[in-house]
């Protein structure tokens, strides 16, 4: 293994990753060029909110891309098949919980987002239409899952790209064509889901998976599930403590106005694009590290970390180089609105660190995902989100208002990468001398 095999995996993701954020990015755009601050603010808030309660079942994703890999590194075929039929069937189950569910849910996202009368009113008409992508969204995390486990990541990207595609024409046509504003930006994303699941299962099929044929008893099977529960339920603790901070990040934005509010918003897709960028190399360390552990092989392991983790440094500098030279022609592109453009640029240097910071967490996520060091993870995650409340509540008490807000955010995304590290070589040498990690 070599850096440029890392790099011919995290590429594909990596462009893959860039145009994730437009499922959020082109509704808020869009909208932006109207410029009302309110419906911008419903919009992106929605995006956030749908972010965390999508994000907050991320584990779907990543204990599948984790389990399939080390299935692949063993050449067990069988197992690859039963561990995409488990996530689907959980994802599709969630995702129609949620559907359920989408009255109290919506009530709830309302009331926390702290917002003014009209932006909370546009928010209620996303929520309510894109609440129906939730079972395409979830199942696409397992094919996605099943997809970058085997190291396939061109098909990642293909998947990504043509769900990006149908949402940004969908989105022109029925927000600028039809004229139906908000709402048309939220039925944009849930038919770009839909196609994206019909697409990624196609993929799947071609791949040579079957996994509506995987026996129910397989899928049953008590100690395969066990494993499963457990992986998933630490990612999903994981994730909720993440969902968390992000939450809290939005609804204090939310409290300092409108304008606050919708620069954030802006700040945050460019956060996001670079975010996204980085994931490519966590991508890649998922399947390099994952395949590595099935076939037990502990030098390529090593190898496959320390790479993953020099690529993903270097690159979070130059990402942040360019958030910062380029992030004032973003901010104008994006709005129209005088107030929250002057906004923005005040907060943009502190936005443009996050990618830099944000490198080293993300090349440990793909690392512990690949080698499903998941309940360290977990715990890791849990010990920075106290630490995030703790500089919260310091920065709020010295007045510090929205720049606090976001040197807190970037405390929290330092503490997580330390406490990784920290705790790395431990995990590895456990993980090879057979004791559990």
């Amino acid at each position: 293994m070599n850096g440029r095999r890392v790099l011919a995996l995290a590429l594909p993701m990596t462009l893959a990753n860039i145009t994730t954020p437009m499922l959020g990015f082109v509704g808020a755009a869009v909208i932006g060029r109207l410029g009302d601050a309110a419906a911008l603010g419903a919009i992106a808030l929605g995006a956030v909110i749908f972010d965390a309660i999508f994000w907050s079942f991320g584990a779907l994703r990543m204990a599948t891309a984790g389990l399939t890999a080390q299935a692949v590194g063993a050449r067990d075929a069988a197992e690859v098949d039963r561990a995409l039929a488990r996530s689907l069937a959980a994802g599709l189950l969630a995702g129609l919980a949620l559907v359920v569910l989408q009255v109290p849910l919506a009530a709830l996202a309302v009331a926390i987002s702290g917002a003014s009368a009209a932006v909370q009113a546009g928010l209620a008409t996303y929520f309510h239409i894109r609440i129906f992508s939730a079972p395409f969204v979830l199942a696409n995390f397992a094919v996605l899952g099943s997809v970058l486990g085997r190291g396939r990541t061109d098909l990642g990207l293909l998947l990504q790209v043509a769900i990006n595609a149908v949402n940004i024409a969908l989105t022109l046509a029925l927000v600028l064509g039809l004229n139906l504003g908000i709402a048309g930006a939220a039925l944009a994303t849930l038919c770009a889901e839909a196609a994206g699941l019909v697409l990624g299962l196609a993929v799947l099929r071609r791949l040579g998976a079957r996994p509506f044929r995987v026996p129910l008893a397989d899928i049953r099977d008590p100690a395969a599930l066990r494993r499963t529960i457990a992986v998933n339920r630490d990612v999903v603790i994981r994730t909720l403590a993440l969902v968390a901070g992000i939450v809290l990040f939005s609804a204090l934005g939310a409290r300092q106005g409108d304008a606050v509010l919708a620069a954030n918003a802006v700040l945050w897709n460019l956060f996001l694009i670079g975010g996204f960028f980085l994931d490519g190399f966590a991508t890649a360390a998922e399947a390099l590290c994952g395949q590595a552990i099935g076939a037990r092989d502990e030098a390529d392991f090593r190898k496959a970390a320390r790479l993953s983790l020099r690529w993903c440094l270097g690159f979070g500098a130059g990402v942040s180089l360019i958030a910062l030279g380029l992030g004032h022609a973003f901010v104008d592109f994006v709005t129209t609105s005088a107030d929250v453009r002057a906004v923005a640029y005040r907060y943009l240097p502190l936005a443009a660190l996050a990618p830099c910071v944000a490198a080293l967490p993300f090349a440990y996520d793909g690392i512990y995902i690949g080698a499903t060091w998941t309940r360290a993870m977990r715990d890791l995650m849990l010990g920075a989100l106290v630490a995030y409340c703790a500089t919260l509540a310091l920065v709020q008490g010295l007045g510090l208002g929205n720049a606090g807000l976001w040197l807190a955010f970037l405390s929290f995304l330092a503490a997580r990468g330390i406490g990784q590290a920290l705790a790395y070589p431990g995990l590895a040498r456990r993980t090879f001398d057979g004791a559990p990690a």
